[in-house]
């Protein structure tokens, strides 16, 4: 019955279109031809991901639960009609060109006749997050549409991590999110933060759309980064539009376009295709709790009877299950709105909840200094001590020569590992007690009476071990310019003045590691790339 149902709705909005005078969209599709098996395999690494990154606590708890939102016994195998999908895509009110096209029909059938449980867990995940990017977005004046890049990116699960270690919702890499000054240690990854994450993203799409003025090449910039969009445009002659560059692409972003438009149609007409979103049981109502110290989530759960997995669901960005607070830096804990008032009136006896078990205190050992092994030193009866302060020029090969010892004796005695020395330290040097008086001299003797003594020249070596201050040089080769940091700038920006010049390259060429270190007047080498 709902399939008549459906089918007679097709039959009408087809009748509507020819007696309104719609004439048939344009389809645009990619300016070289190639197989349609080609379709099916961009694909393949898409689809299984979607398997893959849909892994979360909410659908592993409605699958045990078995939860009676809807069944998919007995569903059948939608046609897809071309027709009304041109039309329905005009009708969604957007700044992208939604293009229909073999491409896209092939996302579209994806998501509505190959993979429909993915999709229903997406739509009902969607209601926590997507009013969260909506709220960023419209702040920074970008499309609220967006939002559905977070859908190809990593089907709404903030602990989705790639092949290649991108991380979080919004799969940002280690050094991309250091410039977007998200915070990642061995406790916090701000990439998993849905809503610092988001702020990021938000960031860098109004960047990329500073540069190409079209939204459609901001999304696939955002996939495979500006450097293989302006090779693309470059290849194909200077074309702008993404179709006409479309195999100029690295195979990934091919399908990630059509697969956004996809995901937006999906999301639009899901439920003429009597798809239903599953009924995550998040909570919508939240709360957020600055945290001061340190607080295990195992604390709040136990005082609170919040599960612990909800809790990490709520807050994914903390890697060990412990929000590290400090009084001057607080952490946020996300909470549902109903045990808001709960956690401030025990706020004081969640941090002590047995802590003693969930912060065990370690014991602290004091460095023990270096006792040396295998050979004592010499019998204080036939030997005596003395003291020789290290002057400019002098070596260990020089003063064991002074002494009449060895080299590895004066290492041993003074427990040195290399060879290296500074001047003004002091060495103890054991002599035969018969001569402690002619060798207690030495300490007071000049270099060239020292040498002397010996019957060496008193020509100091270029090879001497003593410390010294490193010099200062300038590279004046032609191939390097020099940078002047002014305010506001960061390793992106400037990398985009100097082409084909990396943010990662000027970070390794000036021995940086850290990206958000940069300050006005700093100046940094670039090597200019032809």
């Amino acid at each position: 019955m709902k399939q008549l149902i459906q089918k007679n709705i097709q039959v009408l909005i087809v009748v509507l279109l020819f007696f309104s005078g719609y004439s048939k969209a344009l389809v645009i599709v990619p300016d070289t031809t190639e197989n349609r098996f080609g379709i099916e395999e961009e694909q393949v690494d898409f689809t299984d991901d979607l398997d893959s990154l849909l892994q979360s606590w909410y659908i592993q708890n409605y699958e045990s639960n078995a939860i009676d939102s809807f069944t998919l016994e007995g569903f059948q195998t939608v046609e897809l009609n071309d027709s009304i999908i041109k039309w329905q895509l005009s009708q969604i009110a957007s700044p992208f060109s939604l293009d229909y096209n073999e491409q896209v029909k092939a996302f579209i059938n994806l998501y509505l006749n190959k993979r429909t449980q993915q999709l229903s867990y997406m739509l009902g995940l969607s209601e926590y997050y997507f009013p969260i990017f909506e709220e960023i977005f419209d702040k920074y004046d970008i499309p609220l549409e967006l939002k559905y890049l977070a859908i190809i990116e990593s089907a709404l699960n903030p602990r989705a991590v790639s092949r290649v270690g991108a991380t979080g919702l919004w799969q940002f890499m280690y050094s991309t999110g250091k410039i977007y000054k998200l915070e990642i240690n061995s406790y916090v990854d701000d990439r998993r933060d849905p809503i610092k994450s988001t702020e990021a993203a938000a960031q860098f799409l109004s960047q990329l759309y500073k540069i190409y003025k079209d939204w459609t090449l901001v999304i696939a910039a955002y996939n495979c980064g500006p450097g293989n969009v302006n090779k693309a445009i470059r290849r194909s002659g200077g074309k702008t539009n993404y179709w006409e560059i479309y195999y100029r692409l690295p195979r990934e972003t091919r399908g990630y376009v059509p697969a956004f438009i996809a995901a937006t149609y999906a999301f639009h007409y899901h439920k003429e295709y009597n798809i239903k979103p599953v009924a995550m049981e998040l909570p919508i109502m939240t709360d957020t709790m600055q945290i001061s110290q340190n607080l295990h989530f195992g604390q709040v759960s136990d005082l609170l009877n919040v599960p612990v997995e909800e809790l990490r669901e709520l807050n994914p960005q903390y890697k060990k299950d412990i929000v590290p607070g400090r009084e001057n830096n607080t952490y946020a804990l996300v909470i549902p709105q109903e045990f808001a008032m709960n956690f401030v009136d025990l706020e004081d006896t969640l941090y002590r909840h047995k802590d003693t078990i969930y912060f065990a205190e370690k014991e602290v050992i004091a460095p023990q200094k270096y006792e040396p092994t295998g050979v004592n030193p010499p019998s204080s009866k036939n030997t005596t001590p003395l003291t020789y302060t290290i002057q400019s020029g002098d070596n260990l090969g020089f003063i064991s020569s002074w002494y009449n010892v060895s080299v590895n004796d004066l290492k041993y005695w003074n427990n040195i590992n290399r060879n290296n020395i500074r001047a003004g330290k002091t060495l103890t040097i054991y002599v035969p007690k018969e001569k402690a008086s002619y060798y207690a001299k030495v300490n007071d003797l000049s270099f060239e009476e020292k040498q002397a003594r010996v019957g060496k020249s008193a020509s100091v070596s270029n090879n001497s071990s003593v410390d010294t201050a490193p010099k200062t040089t300038f590279d004046k080769n032609a191939k390097y310019v020099y940078y002047t940091v002014k305010k506001g700038d960061n390793f992106w920006s400037i990398a985009q003045k100097y082409p084909g010049v990396s943010n990662t390259d000027i970070m390794e060429l000036n021995g940086i590691t850290n990206p958000t270190s940069l300050k006005p007047g700093q100046v940094l080498k670039i090597k200019k790339k032809s």
